[in-house]
């Protein structure tokens, strides 16, 4: 994989050998709702928590997301076409910072994967190592902290196949969520 320079609308970009352009785009809240609100409330989106959302929920949820400095969220495109959606945050500035002990340096993700049709061998795995590239781009982050649902144990397998170890489950008012964490030094391996 080699960096590129970001281009102006682009929050980071990466080529990929073998796998294409991977690029971040900021989430538009009103410019990208009918994308937004048709990922986010599939059957198979269940575990991210929107499934009955209105297109308003949806996008006062966004743009809520867009006003915070500690919270981002973005359109993940793969040669020009959105492939996943990806939010960053500060555990500290969220309520998962209530449920562990949070460390100097995490910075939590979420990442959902949009439809593609037909499964692609490995493509989970390369959106995830731009991902965590992107994030270990900041030397200010140390450590990255998921939180899947503990009932989605693909998710869950993903994330460990990623080379994340696995914390405890925890309670969160949505969900019982499955704690895991990649430190820098483990990404690097």
């Amino acid at each position: 994989m080699s960096a590129e320079t970001s281009a102006e609308s682009h929050a980071y970009e990466r080529q990929v050998d073998g796998f294409g352009s991977v690029s971040l785009v900021a989430v538009d809240p009103a410019g990208d709702l009918d994308l937004l609100h048709a990922w986010v409330t599939e059957e198979r989106a269940r575990f991210w928590g929107m499934g009955g959302y209105s297109r308003e929920q949806v996008r006062e949820t966004y743009g809520f997301l867009d006003s915070l400095t500690t919270h981002h969220a973005y359109l993940v495109h793969r040669d020009g076409e959105p492939v996943a959606l990806f939010q960053t945050y500060e555990p500290d500035a969220d309520p998962l910072g209530e449920c562990y002990d949070v460390q100097p340096g995490d910075h939590g993700i979420h990442l959902l994967v949009g439809p593609t049709g037909t499964a692609e061998p490995g493509f989970t795995g390369a959106l995830l190592s731009v991902l965590i590239g992107y994030v270990f781009g900041d030397p200010a982050h140390r450590r990255i902290v998921v939180e899947p649902d503990a009932r989605n144990e693909k998710a869950v397998a993903r994330v460990v196949r990623a080379g994340f170890e696995l914390g405890p489950e925890i309670d969160k008012p949505e969900k019982r969520a499955r704690l895991a964490f990649l430190s820098r030094a483990a990404a690097h391996r």
